[in-house]
């Protein structure tokens, strides 16, 4: 009896870890590479400052609110530069539309805060890097948070970011490159 009990037990456990799903972000605007619509348009590079598209599934449970964020290592500064960071997007979310990193905060879902990127605006700034340098990885990363953040409206990206490490329950990222 014991021995058919543990063969069924283990069959359940194979099958619900079978079923489990993992928290994926996918993006519909990159294919691996930024586009020029992704690209800033400053620093000397005139693209269309885009953020783009984003959208999620398969969020852990007990998820209360999202926040993505987009990290460039490659940058020239010592410490890499945060692009992006946008965070307290409800729970119910799960997708931000092309633009939602606009300066005026207008696409974003209600409760969505775009915090301060490295260029000290809030909001989304494209791709730049320097011309000639090799290929810069641009790291884009979705959260699940197991609670809203409480965050000053100056709060830095560095801040904003370590914050979320420690409010986060399970993340997921796509890679796209940028070169001039």
């Amino acid at each position: 009896m014991k021995g058919i009990i543990g063969t069924v037990v283990m069959a359940v456990i194979m099958m619900s870890t079978a079923s489990a799903q993992t928290f994926t972000l996918k993006s519909n605007d990159l294919g691996g590479q930024m586009t020029q619509k992704q690209f800033a348009n400053g620093f000397g590079c005139t693209g269309a400052n885009i953020s783009p598209e984003l959208h999620w599934e398969n969020a852990p449970a007990g998820t209360q609110a999202f926040a993505v964020t987009m990290y460039d290592k490659d940058a020239p500064t010592g410490s890499g530069f945060w692009h992006w960071v946008v965070y307290n997007i409800p729970a119910a979310v799960m997708s931000l539309k092309a633009d939602a990193g606009n300066f005026s905060g207008k696409n974003l879902p209600d409760s969505a805060v775009n915090g301060g990127n490295d260029g000290n605006a809030p909001g989304f700034i494209g791709a730049c890097p320097p011309p000639g340098d090799a290929p810069h990885q641009y790291l884009i990363t979705v959260y699940a948070l197991k609670s809203k953040l409480k965050l000053d409206k100056n709060a830095s990206a560095a801040y904003i970011g370590f914050m979320i490490h420690f409010n986060s329950i399970g993340q997921a990222s796509i890679v796209a490159y940028g070169q001039r």
